[in-house]
């Protein structure tokens, strides 16, 4: 899919800045209910809300989450993170910044019926509402002004059609969320690209280490598997020392980044990476709704902003990894 042409909006107001600003080193975990809100800028330039379905200490998120306070320094206004892999605890943070009357409210939806009463709560309030990463599809449906992120299957065909360059014929999909729409449409668009035998195999994020021991014990059980996708720069990690530890010879491929995925990429352990740009996730929304707020302007036409799919290979692996280390990549 197609970049939408009101990135050209976005271009004239905030390019100098994504290219200069640096939002922080990855490792910050995202704030979960109960903590203290992160404050990006001194209060009275407005406060937007970004509410995540992540937990925690996850790595990608920890990189939109830079780019959303890296504009909130940019437009001078305050941006708040929160994050819960828990959908009825994300729909309490939903709730609880509709109550504080925010001036925008940033949202992923992993599991979007179980967010449809809150984030109906928040159009019904007047806030804008964006939705990020996940569950583009429904955006509209809900209410939402537009939806930054990648097609997800687009993503999936696209690394199915890799593996299958690299001789790949039986692939191990790696689910490390439960329920989360997104990660089923990578391994349906993988099935696709791959045209050969896709399995699932589903693992606990907040649990590497028994990630590696499931992972590497399918690999061990069946050996016709000679390829693995992951959908998680943790779990890449996790699935790159179970094939080492198993003796495997399968070809890995990953979505998303980390620092440690980027090295892996560089010393041959990874084959590539779809890269969605989170960062983008983060940043493009906050901008968004400056501008809705200041100039009632919307981007997209209807049709989602897309951040990707971008691949990271060998090739560009170095370039990237000077950025990832700087927490926007």
């Amino acid at each position: 899919m197609k970049w939408t042409t009101g990135l050209v909006v976005v271009a004239a107001l905030g390019l100098s800045a994504l290219t200069g600003c640096s939002g922080g080193q990855s490792g910050q975990g995202g704030r979960v209910s109960g903590e203290p809100a992160a404050s990006s800028a001194p209060a009275g330039g407005g406060a937007f809300a970004v509410i995540t379905h992540a937990n925690s200490g996850d790595a990608f998120w920890d990189v939109v989450k830079n780019g959303a306070e890296a504009a909130g320094k940019r437009y001078g206004v305050t941006v708040s993170y929160q994050g819960d892999g828990d959908p009825a605890r994300q729909s309490q943070l939903i709730d609880q910044a509709v109550s504080q009357k925010v001036d925008g409210i940033v949202v992923s939806m992993a599991n979007p019926d179980a967010l449809r009463e809150a984030v109906g709560k928040a159009v019904a309030a007047r806030i804008p509402v964006i939705t990020i990463n996940s569950g583009g599809d429904r955006s509209r449906e809900f209410g939402a002004i537009t939806h930054v992120g990648q097609s997800e299957d687009v993503a999936g065909r696209g690394a199915g059609e890799k593996l299958k360059a690299e001789g790949v014929t039986k692939l191990l999909c790696v689910i490390h969320e439960a329920g989360n729409v997104g990660l089923d449409q990578r391994c349906k668009g993988a099935t696709q690209g791959l045209g050969g035998t896709v399995e699932r195999l589903q693992v606990d994020v907040g649990n590497l280490a028994d990630a590696t021991s499931k992972i590497k014990a399918r690999l061990q059980s069946d050996t016709s598997v000679n390829g693995v996708l992951t959908l998680n720069p943790a779990v890449a990690v996790a699935a790159r020392d179970a094939i080492a530890d198993s003796g495997s010879k399968a070809r890995l491929a990953t979505f998303d980044l980390s620092a440690d995925v980027v090295t892996a990429i560089k010393d041959g352990e990874i084959l590539f990476a779809v890269d969605q740009q989170q960062y983008l996730q983060g940043w493009l929304p906050i901008t968004f709704l400056v501008l809705y707020r200041d100039n009632l302007n919307t981007v997209g036409g209807g049709l989602p902003v897309n951040t990707g799919p971008g691949f990271v290979t060998k090739d560009n692996a170095e370039q990237v990894a000077e950025l990832a280390e700087s927490g926007t990549r």
